[in-house]
């Protein structure tokens, strides 16, 4: 029986999910000295880096300069990228189990969490998600609309992500023109008509969840004034007490920053961003056309839990907000794989580090997980390396010790080919890139995105 692992005969190994979980697995594998193994990464979308390409903010362009570490991954030759193939749709579990030894899966967290509040499902309530996937230019979201003629935008949370919308809606078109942001979000942006936009946070601003970087650039912006409140400002005890005990310089430097934004950052702009904390929506209210017409806003107060974590507490006082275009951003769950466990109240699949298990517990040989479907949706982009390396070494000791599937001799290549002749190779992808980068370069811009999968397609056949 010929010996595995080695130069001849490779561990195989498949990775469903070509986002920052998934090469950084593939790097790891590549990185192990005397560890022979040949890496093919799948994605449903003919573009690989997932969220990279289709969640970071168009106007953040140094942020997605990590694909340059991504790309010397895939140089490798052992890295083989299958993209614009659906796992679960082109393929199943027990095709991968016929051609590898191992599969990871870092498929992410796809959909977004809901309020769970009457009226959440009216025309102009959306999740921040999908509008952050329009204007990046993601294949499923392209024929989106969102109804930018309203005046007054509510932003449900106070993540980055939701920071991002609210950067968006308030930069000027020209701001916006030299970044990668797709043409039919930034013709729609040059017509909206959005004047006032509402960031809320249930708690307060000492637990706001943005980076130190994105509330600074809320104060940066050419036509908008970031304003905050000096009651909201104001620290509870608790709070006051935590900072005092153990001193967190970002959480102080940011305090900073929204102490900066009292009476607001530029007086001149036609454009206002409320930052506002200790506020939870708990209604939306119809416009009486089936629409979001106005928002009821509870206060709350901070309390300490039995575990000691400040949460936010109903004061019963309430207000109304008219509103007519509302996002939620209040968080992710990642969706459920054909054939693999999944945890339905924590959105992810049941694992022991990175070891996919059932219920119970019982590991489920030859397959493991990575990134958000494996933790949840935590962290920045580089997060997800030392979460790939934990589930790597797993994998690794795994095949030292002969868990793992009995692929037979047959390569994978040929019977994806015949499920999915549209398959995109990695130097399908380089050349798609390549075509992007000179429309971008022709305009000033990084690059013109592609946003239907047919155009891709077409664009690399021409």
């Amino acid at each position: 029986m010929s010996t595995l692992g080695t130069e001849a005969h490779p561990w195989r190994i498949a990775i469903i999910g070509a986002g920052p979980a998934g090469f950084y697995a593939a790097e790891r594998f590549f990185k192990q000295e005397g560890l022979h193994v040949l890496v093919d990464v799948y994605d449903r979308l003919p573009t690989p880096y997932g969220l990279v390409r289709a969640g970071v903010a168009p106007d953040h362009e140094k942020i997605k300069n990590v694909t340059r570490i991504f790309d010397r991954t895939a140089s490798n030759p052992s890295f083989r990228f299958f993209g614009n193939v659906d796992y679960g749709r082109h393929v199943s579990l027990d095709h991968l189990k016929s051609y590898y030894h191992q599969v990871y899966f870092s498929t992410g967290a796809q959909v977004d969490r809901q309020l769970g509040i009457p009226g959440e499902d009216l025309e102009r309530s959306h999740s921040a998600t999908e509008f952050v996937a329009w204007y990046n230019g993601h294949p499923d979201f392209r024929d989106l609309e969102f109804d930018l003629s309203q005046e007054r935008v509510a932003i449900i949370g106070v993540g980055n992500v939701a920071i991002d919308v609210a950067r968006i809606l308030c930069k000027t078109v020209d701001e916006l023109k030299t970044t990668d942001i797709v043409d039919h979000a930034l013709e729609a942006l040059a017509d909206s008509k959005v004047k006032e936009v509402i960031l809320m946070g249930r708690r307060g601003p000492a637990q706001a969840a943005f980076t130190l970087k994105e509330i600074k650039e809320m104060g940066q912006l050419e036509d908008a004034s970031s304003v905050t409140l000096p009651n909201e400002m104001e620290l509870d005890e608790h709070s006051a007490k935590a900072i005092e005990e153990n001193p967190d310089r970002m959480t102080i430097k940011k305090l900073e920053v929204l102490n900066g934004f009292l009476g607001g950052s530029n007086e001149e702009a036609s454009r206002t961003c409320h930052v506002r904390f200790l506020v939870s929506p708990l209604e939306l209210t119809d416009d009486g056309n089936g629409a979001v017409g106005s928002m009821k806003v509870g206060r709350n107060r901070l309390e300490p839990s039995s575990s000691g974590r400040l949460g936010a507490r109903a004061t019963g006082e309430s207000f109304e907000w008219p509103v007519g275009l509302v996002f939620r951003s209040v968080g992710y769950r990642g969706v459920a794989l054909p054939d693999i466990p999944f945890r339905e109240d924590w959105g992810i699949v049941w694992n022991d580090k990175g070891r996919v298990t059932d219920e119970s517990g019982t590991v489920m040989p030859g397959v493991y997980v990575g990134g958000w479907i494996k933790r949840g949706p935590t962290g920045v982009i580089g997060t997800n390396k030392p979460d790939a390396v934990e589930t790597v070494e797993c994998m690794i000791e795994d095949l030292q010790n002969g868990i793992h599937f009995n692929p037979g001799d047959g390569d994978a290549a040929d019977f994806v080919l015949e499920q999915q002749p549209d398959l995109f190779s990695y130097e399908s992808w380089l050349r798609l890139n390549e075509i992007e980068s000179a429309k971008g370069e022709a305009q000033g811009r990084p690059r013109v995105k592609f946003t239907t999968i047919p155009e891709m397609i077409d664009a690399i056949r021409s």
